[in-house]
């Protein structure tokens, strides 16, 4: 892990020891992606000359407030050993991953007991999302400072929202007035976190996203917009898409 000096620069005038003003990160890469229909998980998939990992994580390893990422793997995972050595000497660690998403978070969060104080925020960012922009990772510090246990990127829904049954047949409209969708990264307190993915996964409910463990757990997330460049490669055409966004953000749109 790089060193409180080491991260001080020119545009980051206030004391790192502000324990508002920075961030771990957790990255889950264990999963598959079996809907992109690829001979390789999506993360490793070539995106702008580099896999769509190494665009996630050098969003999250450049950014000023970010002490250090812990990187989440599936077992014996045969393409992160050819990309390992660029990161050698970087503030990232790497851990094994479990069979369900939030197994692997909560293996990413075990391996900042000792280095993560209880009050400090530990930001989870999906891997499959290498367009996140550097002032959402602001936006979310900055909004939510002084919150109690934290919150997550979103964006609120903009199309109709239909609700079906098994076999297809629309049942109703939804009122979207108040639907969001969730993003990542979505940041809360490191202890409230843990206890409450841990008490989650005790009680059998294997939740989707840290948002639900926080929600089960009776607490409130704040939802904070940011910005709708920020999606998840999922399916085939999305790798289109996001080397588009990557070239607008590089020309500063």
């Amino acid at each position: 892990m790089r060193s409180e000096d080491q991260q001080r620069t020119s545009d980051t005038p206030r004391l790192l020891d502000d324990l508002s003003w920075h961030c771990w990160a957790v990255v889950p890469a264990a999963g598959s992606g079996a809907r992109m229909a690829a001979a390789i998980p999506k993360q490793y998939l070539p995106l702008r000359g580099k896999t769509v990992l190494q665009h996630t994580l050098e969003r999250l390893l450049e950014h000023p407030r970010v002490r250090a990422v812990v990187l989440v793997l599936a077992p014996d995972d045969p393409h992160w050993p050819r990309l390992a050595q660029q990161y050698s000497g970087r503030p990232l660690v790497t851990v094994r991953g479990g069979s369900e998403r939030s197994h692997s978070v909560l293996n990413g969060l075990l391996a900042l007991v000792g280095r993560a104080a209880p009050e400090e925020w530990v930001l989870v960012h999906d891997a499959a999302r290498p367009c996140i922009r550097r002032e959402d990772i602001n936006l979310l510090l900055d909004r939510l400072r002084d919150h109690p246990v934290g919150g997550l990127l979103g964006i609120p829904v903009a199309d109709t929202k239909k609700r079906v049954d098994s076999d297809g047949n629309v049942l109703e409209t939804v009122d979207r007035s108040d639907l969001w969708r969730a993003l990542t990264p979505q940041m809360f307190r490191y202890h409230a976190l843990l206890d409450a993915l841990q008490a989650a996964l005790k009680g059998g409910r294997v939740v989707t996203d840290e948002s639900s463990a926080i929600e089960i757990a009776g607490h409130r997330p704040r939802m904070v917009e940011g910005h709708a460049d920020n999606i998840k490669i999922t399916r085939p055409q999305d790798l289109a898409l996001a080397e588009w966004y990557l070239g607008q953000q590089e020309e500063g749109r």
